[in-house]
């Protein structure tokens, strides 16, 4: 609340939408208003269909790292919230390495189900093995970080 996350984030998932539909509006602009041209010069035409194409299949996946990647930033920001709130980073931090060391493995978890547990249900193993397209697509920071930055703040 006192961050304003949820206004922030509401205004980046607009904007991510908005990218999106200036893209489509685009693509639909260069579909139907050059496709009926009568040109002697094809390779242009077909250099922005090309352009269009990628525009379109790219600037989603664009908005939406944007939108992760501000989401992990209010994580940090979060975490150094509440360290000044509770005057006791060692604390937060000593709990998120309660959470990171938990090896409870569930035998049945859902992978559809696996956000909504406040730590892995697959064990801590999945999250050694991340690769740079996991890491670019998660919506947390490494817990290592997190605690990092928390023992840093020196309050």
């Amino acid at each position: 609340i006192k961050n304003f996350d949820m206004r922030l984030m509401t205004i980046s998932i607009a904007l991510a939408g908005f990218i999106v539909l200036i893209t489509n509006l685009i693509a639909r602009i260069i579909f139907y208003g050059f496709g009926n041209r009568d040109s002697r010069n094809n390779n242009a035409g077909l250099i922005i269909l090309v352009l269009t194409l990628v525009s379109i299949i790219l600037s989603p996946i664009i908005a939406e790292i944007i939108k992760l990647s501000i989401s992990r930033t209010r994580e940090y920001l979060a975490d150094s919230s509440a360290a000044l709130l509770t005057r006791y980073p060692e604390g937060l931090a000593r709990a998120l390495e309660k959470i990171k060391n938990a090896n409870l493995r569930m035998e049945n978890a859902n992978l559809t189900a696996a956000p909504l547990f406040i730590s892995n249900p697959f064990g801590p193993k999945i999250e050694k093995r991340k690769n740079i397209l996991q890491k670019l697509f998660s919506t947390h920071p490494p817990i290592d970080e997190r605690i990092a930055r928390l023992r840093s703040m020196g309050i």
